[in-house]
C-alpha cells in the first residue's frame, strides 16, 4: 500500500512506539488507537477510550469452581474448559470426541445450563459453578438418571453416556414433567454413534413416568 493510501487515522511509527504498540500490533487491534501496559500477567488495552484486559499469551492464574470445590490453576487463555478439566484437574467424565461443539460428549452444567466444555474457554468459566458427571453419585449410589440408563440399557460403548446424563439432568432439573418429545428435543445436541436412542427414550420415560 502506498503512503498516500494509508488511512489518515493510523498512528505514525513514532506515535505507535510511544504507545508501546507497533503499527502491525495496531492493525491487530481492529484499527483502534490503543496503548498496552502489562498488569499482573495481563495487558490493559485502551480501546475507544475504555480499558480492556487482554490475557496471555502465556499462562495466567484462574480459579474454577467444579462440583462445589474451588481449584486454582495456571493455563494459557486459549485453553478450553474441557482441556482444563481433563488435563489440569484430571476430571475426565466429560469426553473429547468432535472438539467442535457438535457431539455433546463433553457436556457439563455451568450456571445451571448444559454447555459444551470444548467450546468454552476456561478463563471464561471463572466464577461460574460447574457440575460434571463425577458429582452425581452419592457414595456408591447412582443418581436416578444414571440408574435409569442402566435399567434400560441406554449405552453400548458408553463414551457418549456422561454427556447424555449431564444434558438430561440439566433439562430435567428445570422441566421435571417434560414430555418425551421435549426430552428428545433437549438431547438433540448429543450424538450416540452406537445408536442407543431407543434405550435413551426408555430411560427418559422411566424418569418422567410417561410411556415410551
Amino acid at each position: 500500500m502506498a503512503d498516500d493510501q494509508v488511512p489518515k487515522n493510523l498512528p505514525d511509527k513514532k506515535q505507535a512506539e510511544g504507545a508501546n504498540v507497533s503499527r502491525r500490533d495496531f492493525l491487530k487491534i481492529s484499527g483502534i488507537s490503543a496503548a498496552a501496559v502489562p498488569v499482573l500477567g495481563t495487558k490493559v488495552v485502551h480501546a475507544a477510550g475504555s480499558p480492556v484486559k487482554v490475557y496471555g499469551p502465556g499462562k495466567v492464574p484462574i480459579e474454577l469452581t467444579v462440583n462445589g470445590e474451588a481449584h486454582t490453576l495456571q493455563v494459557e487463555p486459549r485453553v478450553t474448559l474441557l482441556d482444563a478439566l481433563r488435563d489440569e484437574l484430571e476430571i475426565t467424565g466429560a469426553k473429547r470426541v468432535c472438539d467442535r461443539a457438535e457431539c455433546g460428549a463433553c457436556t457439563v452444567i455451568m450456571e445451571g445450563k448444559a454447555v459444551y466444555a470444548c467450546s468454552v474457554l476456561a478463563i471464561e468459566a471463572q466464577g461460574k459453578p460447574i457440575t460434571t458427571v463425577e458429582s452425581l453419585m452419592e457414595g456408591e449410589k447412582l443418581h436416578p438418571i444414571q440408574q435409569a440408563f442402566v435399567d434400560n440399557d441406554a449405552s453400548q460403548c458408553g463414551f457418549c453416556t456422561p454427556g447424555f446424563v449431564v444434558a438430561l439432568k440439566a433439562f430435567l432439573d428445570k422441566h421435571p414433567n417434560a414430555s418425551l418429545a421435549e426430552v428428545r428435543q433437549s438431547l438433540s445436541g448429543n450424538l450416540c454413534r452406537c445408536g442407543t436412542y431407543h434405550g435413551l427414550q426408555l430411560a427418559a420415560a422411566q424418569l418422567t413416568q410417561k410411556g415410551a
